[in-house]
């Protein structure tokens, strides 16, 4: 299946979309962005040049999606989510003239993490696997996976099952009571039982 492109957004032949991806309403895609298959790009959003997305991937609107930013399979960006490049802007200076000013730096959100609407992701920062930002948190850190993450800035404040519910550790053990996924934990490492 062909991508549906909406009329009013403005996608360059030379970006790279994948069968069964929808890109709506007023979105602007630049030459050599990557975007998967089946992905959602809601209206509003814009999507750099060496922007990677993955599979499965839903962005909900008003999203600019820099270049550095590379978000795997199955992530989930709420509405108005802000990503950065670049800790020490300057409009006089740019990096590309200027680069012992400083560098653009990349993010990462690993596979089926969930971004908060309006939450603003620092650069130079990775997202694990099946963490969850909350709404409007500044994420400054890196992130584990699995972990619930709220404010400013960010902090742990728990931990989810691949499923989105809160899960509770006993015993450095968890099992989650919507699913039934079980889960260990060491430190701030948490990965499935098989």
């Amino acid at each position: 299946m062909d991508p549906i492109i909406h009329k009013t957004a403005e996608v360059s032949p030379q970006a790279k979309i994948g069968a069964g991806t929808k890109i709506w309403h007023n979105c602007q895609i630049m030459a050599g962005a990557q975007i998967g298959k089946n992905c959602t790009i809601g209206h509003n959003c814009f999507i750099a040049s060496t922007a990677k997305i993955g599979d499965g991937v839903k962005l909900e609107s008003n999203i600019d999606i820099w270049d550095m930013v590379i978000l795997d399979d199955y992530v989930f960006v709420g509405p108005s989510v802000t990503f950065t490049n670049d800790l020490v802007p300057r409009a006089r200076y740019p990096k590309s003239k200027y680069p012992q000013y400083g560098k653009w730096l990349p993010t990462h959100v690993c596979f089926g993490a969930s971004l908060g609407v309006n939450s603003t992701i620092i650069c130079g920062n990775t997202i694990g696997k099946w963490a969850m930002v909350g709404g409007g948190s500044v994420v400054t850190n890196n992130v584990p996976d699995y972990a619930l993450i709220v404010g400013v800035p960010a902090r742990i404040i728990g931990w989810v099952c691949e499923c989105g519910n809160k899960i509770v550790f006993e015993n450095n053990k968890a099992i989650c009571g919507v699913c039934a996924r079980s889960y260990k934990k060491e430190g701030e490492i948490v990965a499935p039982l098989a």
